[in-house]
């Protein structure tokens, strides 16, 4: 089906969540592909990603072979606060913008897992996603265990480190003090700030290696400022990008398990049933190869495939080389016993 859905929940599924509760319905924007009779799975988009533009080089036909998801029922769906399902910018008069509730990662998974039972799913053959995608996926696994058989976690990580937490400490700064966001109280689009928010973003997102080849004229610009006004522009709501930021932040498998052992990642990870793909990109600043070597030593079913790319964060998403992006099919293809 090659249309967008919105499923609605009432209230927030889990009532036990450290966001503040909300009495009004949460929207969850979803896309599946494939019959519905194959084993599911489900990807989430990343930060300020979309349903169209999640990881279609698994799904989608193309010239050369058969996509790696074709036997599989896929289920695509939007992180809130990305601006499809529920978010700052989309939600009802009395919840929008500053006024929308915080969410976390234990939201995102709890509608997903609704959403799952209501299309019939009992089990999900694997989880994959990207960056916040591979953050959910772990949550996924740390949540319901018996759910998930296989996760694949492109360039993300079981808790965000003090160094990522910091990083993103860089473009909220440049967006929370621009001229036009008003304490977030603004009434037009702040587009000083988000650019400047996309400005403090860019560079952090490739490698030094990317820049130094000048890579940015294999996309087609003719210089690197053409490159950062079009790609890096802003235009994103800025609340929207504030809501992603927090789940960002706060991300942490930790915080569930049993109350003494909060906090403790190495057996957070250690309760994983299912099994593990941790598919870093070498060169990526956010979520290091280091993260996920670290990871895999307590993981009783991991296993670790680097991304060798300059295109730092950006590769694991699919927006490296096309060698990137085949290494990443093969290995998800291998990982999936296809």
């Amino acid at each position: 089906m090659d249309a967008k859905y919105f499923a609605n929940f009432e209230g927030r599924p889990n009532a036990d969540a450290a966001a503040p509760a909300s009495n009004s319905s949460l929207t969850l924007a979803y896309r599946t592909f494939g019959d519905q009779k194959n084993p599911a799975v489900l990807m989430p988009s990343c930060f300020y990603g979309s349903l169209e533009d999640t990881l279609p080089f698994l799904y989608t036909p193309s010239e050369d072979n058969s996509p790696v998801l074709q036997s599989y029922f896929v289920i695509v769906c939007g992180l809130l606060g990305a601006g499809e399902s529920s978010s700052p910018s989309n939600a009802p008069e009395a919840q929008r913008g500053a006024a929308f509730p915080a969410t976390t990662y234990k939201d995102n998974i709890r509608l997903q897992y609704a959403l799952c039972r209501a299309l019939g799913v009992s089990e999900l053959a694997a989880y994959i996603g990207f960056s916040m995608g591979g953050q959910q996926a772990y949550h996924m696994a740390a949540l319901y265990p018996d759910f998930v058989a296989r996760i694949v976690v492109l360039a993300g990580s079981a808790r965000t480190s003090w160094h990522n937490w910091s990083f993103l400490e860089g473009p909220k700064a440049a967006l929370v003090n621009s001229v036009d966001f008003h304490d977030g109280d603004y009434t037009t689009p702040v587009v000083r700030g988000t650019r400047a928010f996309s400005r403090v973003y860019s560079t952090w997102a490739l490698s030094q290696a990317w820049f130094r080849a000048r890579s940015w004229e294999t996309l087609g610009f003719s210089s690197l400022e053409d490159y950062l006004n079009i790609r890096w522009g802003g235009g994103a709501d800025a609340h929207d990008l504030l809501c992603q930021v927090q789940t960002w932040q706060n991300g942490d498998i930790s915080r569930f398990g049993p109350e003494e052992e909060r906090g403790d990642l190495p057996k957070a990870l250690a309760r994983i049933k299912a099994k593990v793909l941790l598919m870093p990109s070498r060169t990526d600043m956010y979520f290091t190869v280091h993260d996920s070597e670290e990871e895999l030593k307590h993981l009783k079913n991991g296993e670790l495939r680097v991304i060798e790319s300059i295109w730092g964060h950006a590769a694991g998403g699919g927006s490296g080389t096309k060698d990137d992006i085949e290494f990443i099919k093969a290995q998800v293809k291998r990982f999936l016993g296809n």
